[in-house]
């Protein structure tokens, strides 16, 4: 009788102790050392927990490590496409040595696992990059950076890192198993989706599975943080909302621990090695069709670009990589088929997914023929249209530019419009209620707009306005917030760039003289830089536009981009 294709190296390795040496850990690790993992890193931890990666049992020794970048496999000869590793800073590098037990934290202090340390070095991803241009040339980014330590050892888990969403879904390797063999599957394609599913993706995965005789296992990308990731919600929901169309007997639907689904080569080939520790015989490549994954976006595009990699996979991997094609919807026969397929003079429509992102955003519609209704009923709550987004206004420029005046003006004109609820985040006002405690150093100012920028966020994701107007002196910090607040709306820096000789002109506060006396350290555009904006939104002079012009064009620009009626 035909059985489930075994795990990679053989078995699935057992790190979860059982109740009574956890138990014993616990207590053992009060004393020890703690790692604080980060929100990727305890989804990694969970692969390794759960068997995932198998064979590994730990994170990757430095000769591991090395030899995985060149030549893509472990010191011991076994393929492995891409390090698994743990990057710590260099202040907490210094407090261990290889020989200790360290425990592996969350942000609240909960301990799912020990990593028994034994080796710690520094990374060097200057070196690493040239590492991996050797022998396979395959490129890589680090995980670690300057200044950074890798930390190698076994794992030992106490329990999973704690989930509290969609908890049925989420499988472990071996429940994955042990329902295939339930169901009797044994030849199994696995689709590892981390965007909703279109008509394309069922009408493929659907012929894909009939096409190898086999089942079909849609491992969706679930390990965002429910908490902080805009979309994670609203994905697993549309996917759930479109398994009615698949075949119940055939298909099996579940989340997985990975946060993102690259398109390079290296995560390719690990997500193989992942789908066959769950029991699958095939996986589906690419398909996304989204910006932001690079010239191999489309399965078939790596595929043909690295044709030796796909069989490498099946004679190394025991995996078959099926490459998602090129689709076109022809009118004529209400169907997708590949580009090279398509009859001659027949009408075809084709839509991306940053496309169909662009209508939603723009509330236009989105034909039947790309999204079925009851997932563009769910991905409505991730992307609202731009009239039902929050937004935030953040102003930026010198001491006395005017930055508060207009924002306070502005900030009057949008309440009176009454569209949304509009909060005001003048910087000397944060700076009484939230930053009393901060001086005017680098790293305080730093953190002052950080808490602008995380309190903006907050306003924006539940839908309503905040106006920021605070100096925030340098770009990395601006970039920062935009970065933060952009994943739930909107975004709209406005650069006032009244100069500095009309700013210490108009000096009501006096600072600009206590600062070229002296008696202000650290004054900006005076004694310490202003870093212009690259790309504002606006760039408004107030020595060239009254407030009420300047409130007039920000009005006018959001309307444009639709945040406004």
């Amino acid at each position: 009788m035909q059985k489930l294709t075994p795990p990679y190296g053989g078995d699935l390795p057992e790190l979860i102790n059982d109740a009574y040496r956890a138990e014993a850990i616990r207590a053992e690790a009060r004393t020890w050392p703690s790692i604080d993992l980060d929100w990727r890193q305890l989804c990694e931890l969970e692969l390794l927990l759960t068997g995932a990666l198998a064979p590994l049992t730990g994170y990757l020794s430095q000769a591991d490590y090395e030899r995985v970048l060149a030549e893509m496999s472990l010191a011991n000869g076994v393929f492995w496409p891409q390090p698994i590793m743990l990057a710590i800073d260099a202040k907490q590098a210094e407090t261990l040595q290889p020989g200790l037990s360290v425990a592996l934290r969350d942000a609240e202090g909960f301990m799912p696992a020990i990593l028994h340390v034994s080796e710690i070095w520094p990374a060097d991803p200057e070196r690493e990059e040239k590492l991996a241009e050797t022998g396979w040339k395959v490129p890589f980014t680090s995980p670690g950076k300057a200044g950074q330590h890798y930390i190698a050892g076994r794992v030992e888990g106490i329990s999973l890192p704690p989930r509290h969403d969609f908890l049925p879904l989420r499988l472990t390797p071996a429940e994955a198993r042990a329902q295939f063999a339930r169901r009797g599957w044994r030849r199994v394609v696995a689709a590892m989706p981390a965007r909703p599913l279109h008509r394309m993706h069922v009408e493929f995965f659907q012929r894909a599975a009939q096409d190898q005789e086999a089942n079909l296992f849609i491992h969706v990308a679930g390990g965002a943080d429910p908490v902080h990731d805009a979309t994670h919600f609203s994905h697993v929901r549309a996917s759930l909302a479109v398994l009615p169309r698949f075949n119940a007997a055939t298909t099996l639907m579940a989340l997985s621990p990975l946060m993102d689904q690259a398109a390079n080569v290296r995560a390719v080939l690990l997500r193989a090695i992942i789908a066959r520790n769950f029991g699958c015989t095939h996986l589906i490549v690419g398909g996304e069709g989204a910006a932001g994954e690079g010239r191999e976006r489309r399965g078939a595009d790596l595929a043909h670009a690295q044709s030796r990699i796909t069989a490498f996979a099946r004679v190394r991997l025991g995996m078959e990589l099926i490459p998602f094609p090129r689709l076109v919807y022809v009118e004529d026969r209400d169907e997708y088929l590949e580009e090279s397929e398509a009859p001659e003079g027949s009408r075809i429509q084709r839509m991306s997914a940053d496309e169909m992102a662009q209508r939603m955003m723009r509330g236009a519609k989105v034909p039947d023929w790309y999204a079925y209704p009851e997932v563009l009923a769910e991905m409505t709550r991730a992307y609202p249209s731009r009239q039902r987004q929050g937004f935030t206004v953040f102003f930026t420029g010198l001491s006395g530019a005017g930055k508060s005046t207009i924002a306070r003006a502005l900030t009057v004109k949008l309440m009176e419009l009454g569209d949304r609820r509009v909060t005001l985040l003048d910087g000397d006002v944060v700076r009484k209620n939230l930053s009393s405690e901060l001086g005017f150093s680098k790293a305080h100012r730093d953190i002052n707009i950080r808490r602008i920028g995380y309190v903006a966020s907050e306003i924006t994701k539940h839908g309503g306005i905040a106006i920021c107007a605070p100096i925030a002196p340098y770009r990395q910090t601006r970039r920062d917030v935009r970065t933060g607040i952009e994943q739930w709306g909107g975004f709209i820096e406005v650069f006032v760039s009244t100069d500095l000789q009309m700013c210490e002109k108009r000096d009501r506060k006096g600072l600009y003289a206590k600062a070229r006396a002296g008696l202000i350290p650290e004054f900006t555009g005076v004694s310490d830089p202003y870093e212009t904006p690259e790309t504002p939104e606006l760039n408004i002079d107030t020595a060239q536009y009254s407030v009420e012009e300047a409130v007039a064009r920000i009005v006018l620009k959001l309307e444009r981009e639709g945040y406004l009626r």
